[in-house]
């Protein structure tokens, strides 16, 4: 574990979940999806995509404005890595529909 975040755990059903305000926030881990997941099941993927860019340019504009700089970096990162992970997954899939 980065010894550098700060984690709060809680156990559920035997299991220990780690938050950070980055990659896990406890208050968008509500329910039985995480708020992300959700939202990106309300949307298409152009829609999501825009969306996850969105983020990344929200963090990247504020991050010398407000308390925690490198946070605010962090989560532009996690946008992108979501983004680009959004891309690979379906470039991918049509990847394997062409090929059929």
């Amino acid at each position: 574990m980065d010894e550098d975040k700060t984690y709060e755990n809680e156990v559920m059903q035997e299991k220990t979940v780690y938050y950070n305000n980055v990659d896990r926030p406890a208050h968008y881990l509500h329910g039985k999806k995480e708020t992300i997941d959700v939202i990106c099941d309300c949307m298409t993927n152009d829609e999501f995509h825009g969306y996850l860019k969105g983020n990344i340019l929200k963090y990247v504009s504020r991050y010398k404005f407000k308390g925690e700089p490198l946070e605010d970096l962090q989560k532009a990162q996690w946008y992108l890595n979501r983004l680009v992970k959004e891309v690979k997954w379906h470039t991918e899939k049509e990847w394997l529909y062409l090929v059929r």
